[in-house]
């Protein structure tokens, strides 16, 4: 990874909440498990930084280096690497997600985590 990327990633993380480096945006999805994941996070209401991997490689290749996480997409809170898809779906599922974000000091909305699991269950 490029000192360059190192950097970008480390000022994203540090000046953002919640930030999702994903395929695509959070408007526009391009792939599933980044769609699953910023959907979550938009159903909750929590106001995140989406990064499109697809729009620059360094950032692509670089934050894969940077977490040693093989996958996209990759959520962070408060500086803290949180995991991918799978991860955050359980998470959301366990209510783990719910505590982290309180934990955090992150706002989201407690009664959709609440009927996405009632959804699920």
């Amino acid at each position: 990874m490029t000192e360059q990327a190192r950097e970008q990633i480390q000022t994203l993380i540090d000046n953002n909440d919640v930030v999702l480096f994903m395929k695509g945006t959070k408007d526009v999805p391009q792939c599933g498990f980044s769609s699953r994941v910023a959907s979550v996070l938009n159903y909750m209401g929590v106001a995140f930084q989406d990064v499109n991997v697809l729009s620059d490689e360094g950032i692509r290749q670089g934050i894969k280096d940077f977490s040693d996480w093989p996958t996209i997409p990759q959520l962070y809170v408060r500086g803290e690497f949180v995991g991918g898809a799978d991860i955050v779906t359980e998470m959301t599922l366990s209510g783990e997600l719910d505590q982290l974000f309180e934990k955090s000091g992150v706002t989201y909305d407690k009664d959709a985590a609440e009927r996405i699991r009632q959804a699920n269950g």
